[in-house]
């Protein structure tokens, strides 16, 4: 995720389109309006008052000239609201939220107003650039990297949506958080229907007997190969990514990976092909997405086509017989979390994408994926009758994705196409599982989106035997309830450790053990074995070493893997204090040391986070706080969310 850092780069453009807009723009359009510049100036000395508390990176705003040029393109109304609710503000830990909130909205108000007196995409890149640079947002070149890469699409976006108080509230409330959104609660709102067919009885699954036929599945996630990593740079140069030779004043990068602000090398993860190709043997492996690397800010289709053929030929290369089932991530669009959906046409589509999906895909998959997959990049597959793959791309959940503003309604009918496949499954007595890549109870995942999808989980929860996700990195589970009372657990989905390193983690992988090939099999995961690779170990060995971290039922002491059993793992974390320290342990792939202390509130929030397959909604949590306090629980665990996104 690093996807806060990189929201859409909602949060460069707001944070400097409001601050910084004085010396590039025409001298024509200065105007004195003193009655709006000193409301102005009450916005700029309240921003400084809560700066130290809220630890803001606006920069030194004392540098700024004021922006009376910009002013002159705000309505009087418009200043007189925001500059007497921001007036108002408490210093209390909302501050910082409330700050961003007053700062996108006057950014997006500004930018509509630019594009509508005619400026160029090229011309506001160039304030935004300089100001992203004054403000010290980035480093002037990744300034001027993610400014050229995001300005196209955010613009043309602005213009082609509503300039009233509800879509500013919207784009806000999706870039900054929640509370953008104002009184009346978010607008992005749509729903699935599903069909009017009972849902048959539920039977709770039964751990089968120990002699049957079992699968043994390589789970590999968030690859994030580097093609430019090298060894003996600068691991911490600032910049979002590092371990680059642009980087190097001197540094201590290892040769395999680094804990510092890096992604991993291509040998690393050539060796780990090798490795388990000579030790392991797979029934299949689920892959997962994001192949590319953090650059973000610095990446081209070709590339970023390259780099997705690149871990294609690795397969191909070490798993020559072994079927590979792939899931898309964020990190394959450029600009990163870009998906247009299929009705944005031209070189702005994202058929180059899909293209390339489909070329590289195809190696393993039946050639009747390709409609789906050239539509949305999503497909399903009968792997063995009775048991059937879908593989979303719930890329159309991001938040970072602005082409969702425009219309977010179920992107390219992909939750349509599920609810069919699953209830043809249903009706063939089929069991499913779904792959896909960010996690639906993910923060970055739009709240509608998870509703709709959490839904359809709890009407097919007797056909989806399980899921597996990846995009944040950690370690962990997300379990579904029954969407009547959040209690009955339903399903369960596996959100697998990252091979990359970024940030502070060891590399890792997973291993599934699945009940299988058998008629009447039930297609659960019987247990999982997760590995990572000890770095500093392995640079001071000059080798890679990997090791088995944990077995689920045995570190965990679980009978099975069913979804009730996952929650009864969430009670215990609550009590057992050796438990906790054990998991938070294989949450940050056995480097926590690395991660701030965990308190009484700290474990709260991550048993929440545990219990969250449903995004933006605590009523799976209610136990874990007084509802007298539920939005200070509220407020404190997306600020703890926030302050792991990193994918």
């Amino acid at each position: 995720m690093m996807a806060d850092r990189f929201s859409g780069v909602g949060m460069i453009f707001a944070l400097v389109c409001c601050n910084c807009m004085v010396s590039v723009q025409p001298a024509a359009l200065l105007t004195d309006h003193e009655t709006e510049e000193l409301k102005w100036k009450s916005v700029l000395i309240n921003i400084r008052q809560l700066k130290n508390k809220v630890q803001l990176n606006f920069g030194d705003l004392s540098q700024l000239s004021l922006p009376s040029e910009l002013i002159r393109h705000f309505d009087s109304e418009f200043m007189d609201q925001f500059s007497e609710n921001y007036i108002n503000l408490k210093s209390d830990a909302s501050g910082e939220s409330n700050i961003q909130c007053l700062a996108c909205k006057l950014a997006v108000r500004a930018l509509q107003k630019l594009l509508r007196i005619g400026m160029s995409y090229d011309e506001i890149g160039k304030i935004v650039t300089m100001g992203c640079q004054r403000l010290k947002v980035e480093k002037p070149d990744v300034c001027v990297g993610i400014v050229n890469s995001f300005k196209e699409e955010v613009l043309y976006v602005l213009s082609h949506i509503s300039d009233s108080a509800e879509s500013v509230n919207n784009v806000c409330g999706v870039v900054v958080d929640d509370s953008c959104f104002g009184s009346s609660g978010q607008k992005i709102e749509w729903n699935i229907t599903l069909p009017d067919i009972p849902k048959p009885p539920i039977n709770p699954p039964m751990p089968p007997k120990k002699d049957l036929p079992k699968l043994k599945v390589l789970h590999l996630t968030d690859i994030h190969m580097d093609l430019l990593y090298r060894n003996g740079t600068d691991a911490d140069c600032g910049k979002p990514l590092c371990c680059h030779d642009v980087d190097s004043g001197g540094g201590s990068a290892g040769y395999w990976g680094d804990y510092g602000t890096c992604d991993i090398p291509l040998r690393t993860i050539e060796e780990l092909f090798k490795n388990l190709s000579r030790t392991a043997k797979f029934d299949y492996i689920l892959w997962t997405g994001d192949v590319a690397s953090h650059f973000v800010w610095n990446e081209t289709r070709d590339a970023l086509l390259y780099q997705l053929k690149t871990i294609t030929r690795l397969f191909l290369k070490y798993f020559p017989k072994t079927l590979v089932y792939s899931a898309v991530g964020n990190h394959e669009s450029n600009p990163v979390n870009s998906f247009p959906p299929p009705f944005i046409k031209g070189n702005m589509s994202i058929s180059w994408l899909y293209d390339g999906l489909r070329s590289n895909w195809l190696h393993w998959l039946p050639g009747e994926t390709s409609t789906t997959i050239s539509k949305g990049g999503y497909y399903t597959v009968l792997v063995h009758p009775g048991f059937r793959i879908i593989s979303l791309n719930n890329i159309y959940c991001i938040s970072g994705d602005w082409w969702l503003f425009m219309n977010s309604t179920d992107p390219a009918d992909e939750l349509s196409w599920l609810v069919k496949v699953l209830q043809k499954a249903e009706a063939d007595g089929e069991k499913v599982h779904i792959i896909g890549h960010i996690p639906p109870g993910a923060q970055d995942c739009l709240k509608t989106w998870s509703w709709n999808y959490y839904q359809i989980v709890n009407r097919y929860e007797g056909t989806i035997a399980a899921q597996f996700f990846g995009h944040k990195h950690f370690d962990l589970w997300e379990i579904f309830y029954d969407k009547d009372d959040f209690k009955r657990p339903v399903s369960v989905a596996y959100v697998a450790p990252s091979l990359t390193t970024y940030v502070h983690l060891n590399p890792g992988y997973r291993i599934y053990e699945i009940d299988g090939f058998y008629a009447g099999s039930s297609w659960m995961v019987l247990d999982h074995d997760t590995f990572i690779m000890n770095l500093t170990e392995t640079n001071i060995r000059n080798e890679p070493v990997w090791r088995k971290e944990y077995s689920a039922k045995l570190a965990y002491n679980m009978t099975s893997l069913t979804p009730k059993d996952w929650d009864d793992v969430t009670q215990k974390l609550l009590n057992d204090k050796k438990m906790f320290k054990m998991f938070r342990e294989f949450y940050y792939k056995s480097n926590s040391r690395q991660f701030p202390p965990c308190d009484k509130d700290c474990l709260k929030h991550m048993v929440c986070e545990l219990r969250s397959g449903l995004s933006h909604d605590l009523r799976p949590c209610q136990d874990l706080f007084d509802m007298n306090n539920e939005k200070s629980f509220e407020h404190s665990f997306y600020t703890w969310l926030k302050t792991k996104s990193v994918c």
